[in-house]
């Protein structure tokens, strides 16, 4: 018998909204309103069942156009249901279902700002089965989508992040080090890089 076709990694939870389990979100939010970013694509590793990001940023004094991706079928189900009970968002939200693993640069447009918050969280040989990048790939795709003067923002606060083997800490010193974007520094629990060019710099993080 031939064997079986290898299935999609999924992540079989779905993560509800409490500001002290969702730093990473709340400061996002934060760090657009703080730097003035109004306007902007912005591509969003993962959605969360809260949906925080894209429902924030669609509020009209934002108007930021966001594009989540998650593994998780129940968050994927909550943004259908969110979608069906305000349709409004999604002019400037749409979370997709997928694999970050299997991501296609044809098929992300040119953004201004990219989180990889869960970089290295949930990758394993049940990727491979499937030829799934792996996180520095992962990681050089999505920069590459970014315009000039753009950012790219991680989370020193997920758990993969310094972690003794595959960290991402380790993935993100290694893609900088080959990359143009240059780091900006912290903001609450995130960290900022910001691609060359685009016009003047903005101010360091604080």
């Amino acid at each position: 018998m031939p064997e079986p076709a290898p299935r999609l990694n999924i992540w079989d939870d779905h993560w509800d909204f409490r500001p002290e389990d969702c730093p990473c979100d709340v400061d996002f939010v934060r760090w657009l309103d703080r730097e003035g970013i109004r306007d902007a694509a912005i591509y969003h590793f993962g959605s969360g069942g809260h949906h925080h990001v894209g429902i924030e940023c669609a509020r009209p004094d934002r108007r930021n156009s966001v594009l989540a991706i998650t593994a998780a079928p129940r968050e994927h189900e909550s943004f259908v249901q969110l979608a069906l009970a305000r349709p409004e968002l999604l002019r400037f939200y749409s979370a997709v279902f997928g694999d970050i693993y299997l991501v296609n640069a044809r098929l992300l447009p040119e953004l201004d700002v990219a989180t990889l918050f869960h970089l290295c969280e949930f990758r394993s040989a049940r990727n491979d089965a499937y030829g799934a990048l792996d996180d520095l790939a992962v990681t050089q795709v999505v920069a590459s989508r970014i315009r000039p003067g753009g950012h790219l923002l991680f989370f020193p606060g997920s758990f993969a992040w310094d972690r003794a083997n595959d960290s991402a800490k380790d993935v993100v010193a290694a893609w900088a080090a080959e990359s143009d974007f240059t780091e900006i520094g912290r903001f609450g629990s995130l960290l900022v890089y910001r691609r060359a060019g685009g016009g003047a710099e903005l101010a360091p993080p604080h």
